[in-house]
């Protein structure tokens, strides 16, 4: 590394600290390939005046037709029908299974966060004529009307959604934010989609609202992953899950490669980032 200006980064890359600069005297950009660089960057980093640029314009789209994907499931009883079939109820049964199905049309959305995804997602919902509300302290009125959302408070979104899709960042200020108190304000049947981090939810809590059966879930993200064999998710029948691959498409990852080079090459010609993250936008992303 001692002659690289560039470093490109990826999910398992390790934290580029004053060890790792100390072998790369000539390093000025970081290009990473995801979304969050919160757990790549270091102090050392940005007093040596190194800049950051990162790929979670190119990842958005995906995760929000995930997160949509979720939502229609959740909404139309998708998990709860394939579970009771493959665990061999019968057809009756398995239809009786299920709580009274919904439509996208009409229905009440939350989205907390107005991230790239949580924008990509809105968008989305809202082209399906849901009602949409958006919680988020970084959004003013205006910004969330341009969205085709209503702004709201984090408790009002959530005694009125039917569904409450999570897409805020993993920040201190964000740590369990959907906490026992906060799952106890969603309306018997409500459904939680999680396609941002797991840091955002008390594990624990969702565990026990989902075990009552009071609420559903569509998760994509854990606190252990891979999710371990014995994980009491597996097992029940008003949960989907996932392994942590909302933005693995195929054409996510294309975009992923190309905005990454032609930041690097933005970059080398003296031209302004088009994705760049500073230490300042870290205290409200990640």
């Amino acid at each position: 590394m001692e002659r690289a200006q560039v470093l490109v980064t990826g999910w398992d890359t390790p934290r580029v600290d004053a060890e790792t600069l100390a072998r790369a005297p000539e390093l000025r950009l970081v290009a990473h390939t995801g979304a969050a660089v919160g757990f790549l960057v270091s102090d050392a980093l940005w007093e040596r005046g190194i800049r950051v640029t990162q790929t979670g314009a190119a990842m958005a789209p995906a995760v929000g037709e995930v997160a949509l994907t979720f939502t229609l499931c959740l909404l139309h009883q998708v998990h709860r029908f394939d579970h009771a079939l493959r665990s061999g109820s019968g057809w009756a049964e398995t239809r009786s299974a299920a709580r009274p199905r919904r439509e996208l049309r009409g229905s009440v959305v939350g989205v907390v966060g107005a991230s790239r995804t949580g924008r990509a997602y809105a968008g989305l919902v809202r082209a399906h004529g849901a009602e949409l509300l958006l919680a988020d302290p970084t959004v003013s009125a205006g910004e969330a009307a341009e969205l085709g959302a209503t702004l709201v408070e984090l408790d009002d979104l959530l005694t009125r959604s039917d569904v409450v899709a999570l897409h805020a960042p993993a920040i201190p200020a964000t740590r369990h934010l959907i906490g026992r108190r906060e799952l106890a304000l969603m309306p018997d049947g409500a459904a939680l989609v999680n396609t941002a981090r797991s840091w955002l939810v008390d594990s624990a809590a969702l565990l026990d609202e989902l075990r009552g059966g009071r609420i559903d879930a569509a998760l994509d993200v854990f606190d252990e992953e891979p999710l371990p064999a014995d994980s009491p998710l597996r097992g029940l029948p008003n949960v989907l899950l996932t392994p942590h691959q909302a933005a693995g498409t195929e054409e996510a990852r294309h975009r992923q490669g190309t905005l990454t080079v032609s930041e690097i090459a933005r970059f080398l010609a003296g031209e302004p980032l088009q994705h760049e993250i500073t230490r300042e936008q870290l205290r409200w992303t990640a």
